[in-house]
């Protein structure tokens, strides 16, 4: 729920406002919370693609695209989809255990900081934008709170972060192949099936279909920690 701030006898109160009652659409929420321009600095993390380039794993739009793919599938996509709708679910209480298993699930020092880093920037600027008690939690765990406390749809939520962190890799990619801009997009467009599957798969938040098998996307990030110049931050 968003806060309001009213005068009553020269005393300021807060008043919390659902987006119902502020007429706001929640899609339009979600998508500035999820757009380049959110302050969580997601174009400073490759997820170790600057490694996969550098070592020739990625040279191409179809080896870009079959590396985001099988990262989405079967890596971090697929399991902080589960950590975001399990957050969106969780009693207050319950959040600081599925915090600690999202930073338990980073298989590197780089990862961790992609997720805790991204996470705390999130947190901050949505408490201080929309009044609400936002911690600093791992990015998928702060989105899904964050989302529960202003009654956004988490189906919604789902499709758009998973979009959202597909269009970051392929960005990264875009940058460091290079890959055209209208490659990107094609990377983009054939993606979207996969993240409205993966959503659906995961909107109940069972942590017991937490795990992943992109190994080679793990080994990437750290390598990515040695690579002599670098470009991201993972």
């Amino acid at each position: 729920m968003a806060m309001v701030t009213r005068m009553t006898t020269g005393i300021r109160t807060a008043t919390p406002m659902t987006t119902e009652q502020l007429h706001v659409d929640p899609a339009l929420i979600l998508h500035r919370w999820l757009s380049p321009a959110y302050p969580v600095g997601a174009f400073a993390y490759s997820h170790g693609i600057e490694a996969a380039v550098a070592d020739g794993w990625i040279t191409d739009t179809p080896t870009a695209e079959a590396w985001i793919r099988d990262i989405l599938d079967h890596g971090a996509g697929h399991n902080d989809a589960l950590l975001l709708a399990a957050a969106w679910h969780a009693a207050p209480q319950d959040l600081p255990e599925i915090a600690e298993l999202a930073l338990a699930l980073a298989p590197s020092a780089s990862r961790r900081l992609e997720t805790s880093a991204q996470g705390a920037a999130f947190a901050a600027t949505t408490a201080e934008i929309h009044g609400i008690d936002l911690p600093a939690m791992p990015y998928p765990v702060a989105l899904g709170r964050a989302a529960r406390l202003m009654d956004l749809p988490l189906d919604m939520l789902l499709r758009l972060s998973l979009l959202a962190f597909a269009s970051t890799l392929t960005s990264a990619a875009v940058r460091l192949v290079p890959l055209g801009q209208t490659d990107g997009q094609r990377i983009l467009s054939g993606l979207e099936p996969l993240c409205q599957t993966l959503a659906q798969r995961a909107e109940t938040g069972d942590l017991e279909g937490l795990g992943a098998r992109a190994i080679l996307s793990d080994i990437a990030a750290m390598r990515q920690e040695a690579l002599t110049t670098r470009l991201f931050r993972s």
